[in-house]
């Protein structure tokens, strides 16, 4: 499973999208960031917490953190980070202690050591969808959350047909939009965290919040 997207592929793709993704997704996805940022500070309460976010790309959600919360970015693409260190200079971020060239099937960091990893529009853009859950839920702290924003795919019905028909196109874009939500919820049982929430996200209701506890 996940072999269908190559690391490289993803790569290339999101160094061309890496000086144009605000300008084309920024407002697209805003709800979807804000939505995943509230349940993440949510979490953490008002002391704050220290997040992970993984595929922070150019940091566009960083400023939107309140500044009690200790973040981590990490993204495949070095053209994206680029974007989110200038933005974290800029705006004087001093809550951001790291943003790191990493692949989020292997990742540089401890066992336990966040509170809660904050993924939007990844999953769907990873060569190995599991694997990199696997990290997620290996990072977290006992009790910590995963908080995904991420395209569904239909289960039936005309949108499913033109994701299967679009899926090659996607995929040269650098993500499948066939994703489907068995394929989170077998991970979660496999792996002993526990779905929390799956809640519809704009644009029309085709993406979802998801979220999981670790036990």
């Amino acid at each position: 499973m996940g072999g269908d997207i190559d690391q490289d592929s993803v790569e290339r793709a999101y160094a061309r999208w890496a000086p144009v993704y605000d300008l084309v997704f920024g407002a697209v996805f805003e709800r979807g960031r804000k939505e995943a940022i509230a349940a993440a500070e949510a979490f953490c309460g008002p002391q704050g917490g220290r997040i992970l976010e993984v595929g922070v790309g150019t940091g566009i959600s960083l400023p939107d953190y309140a500044r009690v919360n200790r973040l981590v970015g990490i993204d495949l693409s070095e053209p994206m980070l680029r974007r989110a260190r200038q933005r974290v200079i800029a705006q004087k971020l001093a809550n951001v202690e790291a943003l790191a060239v990493m692949d989020a099937t292997r990742m540089a960091l401890p066992d336990k050591s966040f509170d809660v990893v904050v993924a939007q529009y990844v999953i769907t853009a990873v060569p190995n969808p599991e694997a990199t859950l696997d990290e997620f839920a290996r990072v977290i702290r006992p009790g910590g959350e995963i908080v995904l924003v991420n395209h569904i795919g239909a289960e039936r019905g005309p949108r499913r047909l033109f994701e299967q028909c679009f899926a090659p196109v996607a995929r040269r874009l650098g993500w499948r939009p066939e994703f489907p939500f068995k394929r989170l919820s077998d991970w979660a049982a496999r792996s002993g965290v526990r779905l929390l929430e799956r809640r519809p996200m704009p644009p029309l209701g085709h993406f979802a919040l998801i979220r999981f506890a670790r036990a």
